[in-house]
């Protein structure tokens, strides 16, 4: 029987989705991926905001590390509601910056 190891199943599992997640991002253009999919504004993009956003926090607040020193107001509790889902234009490249710390956030855990 083969041992399971959770830890290295929930960060292959994790890696596994931000990969497919950055994946649909390759090929569209700068307008597609800002484009407002839905009736809240959320575009493609904005999903990788969001799920930056909410691995830094779980991975940086639950264990001790949190990772801003002075959160952006869209991850404050007065943000705009679905703030975290959509973004302004000077953000995508930082933006994907923030996922691949959130990367290092999860692997040191």
């Amino acid at each position: 029987m083969i041992e399971s190891n959770a830890k290295a199943d929930l960060l292959r599992y994790l890696q596994a989705a931000r990969d497919a997640l950055l994946w649909k991002l390759d090929g569209l253009s700068e307008y597609d991926i800002r484009r407002p999919l839905t009736s809240t504004g959320t575009n493609p993009l904005g999903l990788v905001k969001h799920v930056a956003g909410v691995e830094l926090g779980y991975f940086g607040d639950t264990f001790g590390r949190p990772f801003f020193e002075e959160p952006p107001l869209w991850f404050t509790a007065g943000a705009e509601p679905n703030a975290d889902m959509s973004l302004k234009p000077s953000t995508g490249v930082q933006l994907i910056q923030d996922e691949r710390v959130s990367l290092g956030q999860s692997l040191v855990t």
